[in-house]
């Protein structure tokens, strides 16, 4: 039987004013989409050039990815900050890192 690994993240644009909260189970492959689709107003991600990878947490459960994705998504800008600071406090972009 084979172990997945689902990824929940957070990126961020290059002045760090917009969050975008994603899941995937290919962080590096879905990283390069982000950035490939700056600029790009057919999507959030694309839109506010939110590609600089600030936060990120693992499951091997894909529904427990889905839950904890939308989880994220409905906290206000303090929370996902707090969660951002515990996990990275200087914000660093953490693409290279992946």
């Amino acid at each position: 039987m084979k172990i997945h690994i689902y990824f929940v993240y957070i990126t961020t644009n290059p002045d760090r004013t917009t969050l975008y909260v994603g899941m995937t189970n290919n962080l590096k492959a879905r990283l390069i989409q982000h950035y490939e689709n700056r600029g790009k107003p057919e999507t959030f991600a694309g839109r506010y050039y939110c590609y600089n990878l600030v936060y990120y947490e693992s499951t091997q459960y894909v529904l427990s990815a889905i839950a904890r994705e939308k989880q994220i998504k409905k906290w206000r800008r303090s929370k996902k900050d707090a969660l951002i600071n515990s996990f990275n406090p200087e914000w660093r972009f953490l693409n290279d890192s992946i």
